[in-house]
């Protein structure tokens, strides 16, 4: 009976390492389905037009709303790759940028505000809520998370490479592109209130199948 303890014992641990690994590789698809989504929805979001902004030749697009939900739902690095990805889809040829364009939009005056996508959606993520936030601290801390990454850093890279780009003197971009705050900001609130809707009805839904959990407990 012994010798066969040590037998168990490895066959427990070789069966906890497959698991593992199992859960690993699970964990690891969903990152890269959650990273290859949001590229999608970017795309998706550029493709369902734009509003002209008279001034710039940049317009207000959802791609933004889209790059907000993606770093308040994934961490810098899975929201960062996801912005990569959309602007690597681009360059390869994809007409996955506003109006149809492609890889002629990296180059063009509103290449600035697809770079900003990147540093944008890893600054959001970064400084967005944790579990350890407090609840009423929640709602504020995204909010200004998004404002500062997926507002402000765009808008800071845009300007400075549209300007760059076309010669145009920059304080005259800065009016010009400072309609697009309004919009941003709209999307920012509407954003931030979706994720703490679904963060609550989650936190609904676990509590309640807790209660039932009890309950069935409690009968037997």
């Amino acid at each position: 009976m012994s010798s066969n303890a040590p037998q168990n014992t490895t066959t427990a641990s070789q069966d906890a390492g497959l698991s593992t690994a199992t859960n690993g590789v699970r964990s690891a698809s969903w990152r890269c389905a959650r990273v290859a989504l949001f590229a999608a929805l970017l795309c998706v979001a550029a493709a369902a037009g734009r509003i002209t902004i008279p001034g710039t030749p940049v317009g207000i697009t959802l791609q933004t709303f889209v790059l907000m939900l993606a770093a308040l739902t994934m961490s810098p690095a899975e929201a960062g790759s996801s912005a990569l990805l959309y602007l690597l889809i681009g360059a390869l040829g994809a007409p996955v940028f506003s109006n149809g364009a492609s890889t002629a939009a990296l180059v063009g005056p509103s290449a600035g505000f697809l770079y900003g996508f990147v540093p944008a959606a890893i600054i959001t993520s970064a400084f967005k809520s944790t579990p350890r936030t407090p609840a009423p601290l929640t709602i504020p801390r995204d909010l200004i998370a998004c404002i500062a990454g997926c507002i402000l850093v765009p808008f800071v890279v845009g300007v400075g490479m549209q300007s760059a780009i076309t010669g145009a003197d920059l304080r005259t971009l800065v009016i010009a592109s400072s309609a697009f705050f309004v919009g941003d900001a709209i999307k920012a609130c509407v954003a931030t209130g979706a994720i703490a809707s679904a963060r609550l009805a989650r936190e609904a839904v676990r509590h309640t199948s807790a209660d039932a959990v009890r309950q069935s407990a409690d009968a037997e």
